[in-house]
Formats: C-alpha cells, structure tokens, sequence
C-alpha cells in the first residue's frame, strides 16, 4: 500500500464522516479510527499483521495531515505487543451507559482499574431498569470506549481488557 492510496483511503474517511474504518490488503491490517470523544483508541494485532490505528483529527484537515498521521504510527510492533490479548466487552443491550451506580458516586472501573471475571463494570438503563454489566474477564481497563450518560447501542464496546 502506498501513499497515494493511504491518502485515497483517509479522503473516503473524511468525505463520508465515517467514525472508524478498517481494511486487510496484502498482508497489511489497516484501521483509521476518529477520536470524536476524546478517547484513544485501542489497538490489537490480528494474526501476524501489524495493526495501524490512527486517530484523525476532527474538523477540516488536509489529506497530506491526515497521511501523516497515519505514517506517525506505522512504525513497526515491539516483540512483545503481540503477546498483548485485549478483549472487549460489548453492550448486551441498547439504552444509556452509566459509568457509577448514581449520581457523584465513583465509578465502577476506571481505566488501569483490575478487574475480576464477574464485577460489575457498568450500568446500561433500558426500559427504566438498570441493569448491570458484568466482566467475562480477569485483567486490567485499558480502554473506556463510551461516555457516561451517553447512549449505546446492542453490539457496541463498552471497554478493553488486556487479560492476566
């Protein structure tokens, strides 16, 4: 892949306001994710192809900026980041996503927080119920993909854990 395509690739992006965007070509894993929310993105290899994510910046921008920030991140994986598994829990449900169980109080997890496989990490209010999510997995928060308080839909990651 050269840098004609890249920058082809990364007008799509910006032309259709895709918010992520993610293609396998020859060997080559790339994921182009707009960090709209403030949040970094998470990254893991599949196979033994390098994943490239990069945020774009938001708002008008060259296609030579946005190639740039892709090239920023192209370098290649440490040994052993691919030893790294992230597993990320999904949205069960669709409703509101709520980081504590009221209002001021601390969240369930924040990010670098452990956790053990049947904690309670969230609360997703559906229908005027709360229900609560649990972790499937024992590791660590490595990312918080959604807001508090903001809505989330059946399917859509919640959080990232790097498992122990």
């Amino acid at each position: 892949m050269d840098l004609d395509q890249l920058k082809q690739i990364l007008d799509l992006v910006r032309d259709y306001g895709l918010s992520e965007f993610e293609i396998d070509h020859e060997g080559l894993r790339l994921k182009v994710r707009k960090d709209v929310a403030g949040v970094a993105p998470a990254a893991s290899a599949a196979g033994s192809a390098p994943a490239i994510v990069a945020p774009l910046p938001t708002g008008s921008a060259s296609a030579g900026s946005l190639a740039a920030a892709v090239q920023g991140t192209a370098e290649p994986t440490k040994p052993g980041d691919a030893e790294i598994e992230l597993e990320v829990v999904k949205s069960p449900i669709v409703g509101t996503f709520y980081r504590s169980p009221e209002p001021g109080a601390p969240s369930f997890v924040d990010v670098g927080s452990t956790v053990k496989k049947g904690q309670v990490l969230c609360i997703i209010e559906a229908m005027k119920l709360m229900n609560e999510i649990d972790s499937e997995y024992d590791g660590e928060i490595v990312n918080i993909y959604v807001e508090n308080g903001q809505p989330v839909q059946y399917g859509e990651r919640l959080f990232a854990i790097r498992m122990r």
